[in-house]
This record gives C-alpha cells, sequence and structure tokens, in this order.
C-alpha cells in the first residue's frame, strides 16, 4: 500500500469492466465498504454519481458520539456499539481526524435539580460505556461537576444570573466529516480499490449495473459477483423494497466572537423535553455549529437540503436562553441541513432507531441503509459479510486510515498544523505532491488563504481526491463553502488551484 497510487479519479476512465464488487455511493458508509471489502482481497469498483461526501455525510455535527443520547430511549445496543467505534476511531484508526471535546451543561435558573442529577447519572453511565469500549481515560477524561467559576472560564458569554456550576462530559469531535470520507476513499483505493465518482448507476441487479459517465456520457455495463447499495436517502430510488422517512437536522453557523471565549461545547435543554438539547459547538477553523433539529421529511430529496427559518429561528431562541447576549438572526453567517437516512416505521422521527440494517433484495442488491456516521465501520463490516463473497475476516478495527498515527506522533509534526489536522502524517505528503504538480515554492503552497485554506490541499484535491471543479473543493474537500462569504473570498485560490493542476495531469 503507497499514499501515491492512493488516488480517487472523476469519470469511467480507467474503471474496470468486472469485479467482486460494486459499491454505489460514496458517502461515510459507501467509503467504508469499500475499504472493508478491498482490504479483505475482494476486486471492489465503488462509485458517486456526484462526489465523495455529496450527501448526508457532509452535513452531520462533526462529531464522534459515544451513544449517550440513545441511552434515554433505552436503545442499549447502539448506545453500546456508538462507544466502541468511538473508541476504535480516536485510538486506533483515525486519530489525526478526531479530537475529545469537552461538553459543559450550564446549571442555570431553566435546569431543575432534579434535571441536573438526571443529566449526572447519564454522565456515568456513558462513562460506564466508554469503560466497556475500552477506551483509555487520557482520550475521554471522566465527566465531573464543574464550580460556577470554572462554568464561566470555558464559557464566558454564558448567562451568569442564576448559574450554579456546570456538569463537564468528554466525546469525541471530527475535524471535518467529509475530510473523514475522503480518507476513507482514498485508503480504500490504497488498498486496491477503483474509486471513480461522477459515475451514476442506471440499473442495478445482483449480478450487474449499467453506468453512465456523468463528465463524458460513456455507457458501460459492469460484470459483478454482488453489489452493494450505500446510496444513503437515495437508496430506494435503486431498490424498490426499501422505505425510508428522513429527517432534516439543520445547523447554523457562527462567528467565534459571537459566543466569545468558548473553550467547550455548550449544551442548553430544549423547554419542555428531559432528553433533547441545543448545543453549541467550536470549530478549529474559527466558527461555531449551533444545532440540531429534528424535523420529518416528505416528497422528493433534494441534492441539497435547505434549512428553514423557523429551524433557524427555533435554534437561536433555545441558545439565547444561557447566554448573556442573545445570539440574533443577523449573526449566522452560515446554515445548512442534512437528511437522516432513516427506515420507515411508526412514530416521529426523533423515536425511531438509529440502528442500521443489512437487507438483500428480491434482484439480489444488498442495501445498507440507517445507522449513523459513528458506526460506519460496523455497518460496511455487516454489509460485507452479508454479500458472501469471502470468508476473510474483517480488518477495519485495527487497520489505521492514511495519515493516521498515535497523538503524540501527530503533536510532533512540523508542518502548518491545518494541514496535520486534516492530513496527519501525510502533511508533508501534500505539500511535495503540490509542489511536484505546480512547480511552486512551498511559502506559497502553506500561506493560510481565506478561512486558513492553503493552495497546497486544494491542489492535492484535484491530483489525488478527484476534484473536478471549485464546488468540489470548496463545498467537500475544505468545507469553506459552509460560511458564503468564505465562499466567495476563496473562489480565486481554487480556480487558480484547478488550473494548476489541470495544467500538469
Amino acid at each position: 500500500m503507497t499514499a501515491d497510487t492512493a488516488r480517487i479519479l472523476p469519470g469511467l476512465h480507467g474503471a474496470p469492466e468486472q469485479v467482486d464488487l460494486v459499491v454505489i455511493g460514496l458517502g461515510v458508509t459507501g467509503a467504508g465498504v469499500a475499504l472493508d471489502a478491498a482490504s479483505r482481497g475482494l476486486r471492489v469498483l465503488a462509485i458517486d454519481a456526484h462526489d465523495v461526501a455529496f450527501g448526508t455525510s457532509r452535513w452531520s455535527s462533526k462529531l464522534i458520539h459515544g451513544g449517550l443520547r440513545y441511552l434515554a430511549s433505552l436503545q442499549l445496543g447502539i448506545a453500546y456499539e456508538s462507544a466502541v467505534e468511538r473508541g476504535i476511531l480516536m485510538e486506533r484508526t483515525a486519530p489525526h481526524l478526531t479530537r475529545p471535546l469537552p461538553w459543559l451543561l450550564p446549571l442555570s435558573t431553566s435546569v431543575s435539580h432534579t434535571q441536573a442529577t438526571l443529566a449526572a447519572a447519564g454522565f456515568r453511565t456513558g462513562d460506564l460505556l466508554r469503560l466497556a469500549a475500552r477506551t483509555r481515560r487520557d482520550t475521554l477524561p471522566r465527566p465531573r461537576r464543574v464550580s460556577r467559576t470554572e462554568a464561566m472560564r470555558l464559557a464566558p458569554a454564558l448567562r451568569s444570573a442564576g448559574l450554579r456550576g456546570g456538569l463537564i462530559n468528554w466525546d469525541g469531535q471530527l475535524e471535518d466529516d467529509a475530510r473523514l470520507v475522503t480518507c476513507l476513499a482514498r485508503t480504500a483505493a490504497a488498498h486496491g480499490a477503483h474509486v471513480h465518482t461522477r459515475v451514476r448507476v442506471l440499473e442495478a441487479t445482483g449480478t450487474a449495473v449499467q453506468l453512465r459517465d456523468e463528465l463524458t456520457g460513456e455507457t458501460r455495463t459492469v460484470t459483478t459477483r454482488a453489489v452493494v447499495n450505500a446510496a444513503g436517502v437515495w437508496a430506494g430510488d435503486l431498490v424498490e423494497e426499501i422505505r425510508l422517512r428522513p429527517s432534516r437536522g439543520t445547523h447554523v453557523v457562527l462567528r467565534a466572537e459571537t459566543i466569545p471565549g468558548l473553550r467547550s461545547a455548550l449544551t442548553v435543554p430544549i423547554p419542555g423535553s428531559t432528553s433533547r438539547y441545543v448545543f453549541a459547538l467550536p470549530q478549529s477553523d474559527g466558527t461555531i455549529f449551533v444545532g440540531l433539529t429534528d424535523e420529518p421529511v416528505d416528497g422528493e430529496i433534494p441534492d441539497v437540503p435547505q434549512p428553514t427559518e423557523g429551524e433557524i429561528g427555533f435554534l437561536l431562541d433555545v441558545l439565547a436562553a444561557a447566554l448573556e447576549r442573545p445570539v440574533k438572526r443577523s449573526d449566522v453567517v452560515g446554515a445548512f441541513a442534512g437528511l437522516r437516512p432513516l427506515l420507515d416505521a411508526d412514530g416521529s422521527t426523533s423515536d425511531l432507531s438509529r440502528k442500521h440494517a443489512v437487507l438483500t433484495s428480491r434482484r439480489g442488491v444488498v442495501t445498507v441503509v440507517g445507522g449513523k456516521l459513528t458506526t460506519y465501520r460496523q455497518m460496511a463490516e455487516d454489509a460485507v459479510d452479508a454479500t458472501g463473497l469471502t470468508t476473510r475476516r474483517c480488518r477495519t478495527r485495527d487497520l489505521p486510515l492514511l495519515g493516521a498515527a498515535p497523538r503524540d506522533v501527530l503533536a510532533r509534526i512540523e508542518e502548518p498544523a491545518r494541514l496535520v489536522r486534516r492530513f496527519g502524517t501525510e502533511a508533508r505528503f501534500v505539500i511535495d505532491e503540490a509542489a511536484r504538480a505546480t512547480g511552486l515554492p512551498e511559502e506559497e503552497l502553506v500561506a493560510p488563504g481565506p478561512a486558513g485554506i492553503t493552495l497546497a490541499e486544494l491542489v492535492f484535491g484535484v491530483t489525488h481526491e478527484g476534484a473536478v471543479d471549485v464546488d468540489d473543493l470548496l463545498d467537500r474537500r475544505t468545507r469553506v463553502g459552509l460560511v458564503p462569504e468564505d465562499r466567495e473570498a476563496a473562489l480565486p485560490l481554487a480556480e487558480r488551484a484547478l488550473a494548476l493542476a489541470g495544467a500538469r495531469l
């Protein structure tokens, strides 16, 4: 396995016509399936009609949840599974893309002593999940109660009147969900998978798929021993037996100075609920994400879901109850929404199980659906097992993704911090490959541009990660597009990267 062979390719050029497994969809689950199958020695073709992380996988809260919220609804199995998978990501497969995040629940006048007691008990139970999952204490510290003074130190913008302290819990945070998906796809390619974007499935059975290159219009039929449908909220478009009830989760984006000095995630109870919260999540790029809604979605599934003004107002109103200076609509610099691919069942979408399912259609297509980003690896393992293609055991529990290394090793890397957070030990490789593709000096390639992005990572996005336009670079490879103002400022740099890299490909 070499990093130089780990390339995502746009279009059908170079794609094989006969494989063991075709994977449809390059979100986190599809990329995970491709890696699982390729690492077991199978010949894999993984495709997406658009781009890697085009759908739900780029609209998450960028968290690696330990399953705490599922305890409240007694979904013990998925809570434990989430805790296990969180530990695998943070300690073995992707420590370069994850970090521990403290969560502060302020004990304000709106939080009764009964609610505080229940929350503290929940945090302790969550810590037992961490223990059962064998995640180290130095990765995720124990929950604890903090004084009013310490709560204000972690979140100086809190409303001080009536504040009697806070509760601290720890969970995992991703540098970027789309970056995880891209890393998974490249790691699959490094293990021999053929990973192609801009390739649409016109028809699929368990033994063949008809494909169309969305760049050239070429069509081709690929024969295969099995097909896995990992198309997320669009899975039902390929397999008619699949019935989904998507729900929309909306976030708003704030500048860090809107909630100044925030050093932890902030958790604010939703009035009238004992198990739902709005949170404010500080990001490494100087923004804060505020979420999360859970609204049922009817009708046709859009390529890019849109938040509603009602959802944005709801998030700001709940958050305002905890702050000295309420956040105003004018403080919002961006907003995004994602659709959860939940299996259809009775009840509200907030009550539907987040457990995944693996189903085989009458035409032999294996569909994996449901679940959540944190548990993608287990979903992928179950999907590959369901194909019956191999008796080899899954390897991904202990298989590091490209760039992964222990945290003490990552801390000693001398490349720019942004590149280390996003590429780990591959940071130097990214710079060298960009220099080779463009002939530019290193200082120009790593100079921070709008929102901190670098020309090096944009060029690498074209040469190794399959990016073909500015949308790929700004909306999925770097996520600058979450803030329209930053996206506009970054357009010239993205266009330059495309011109430089395209001329040398």
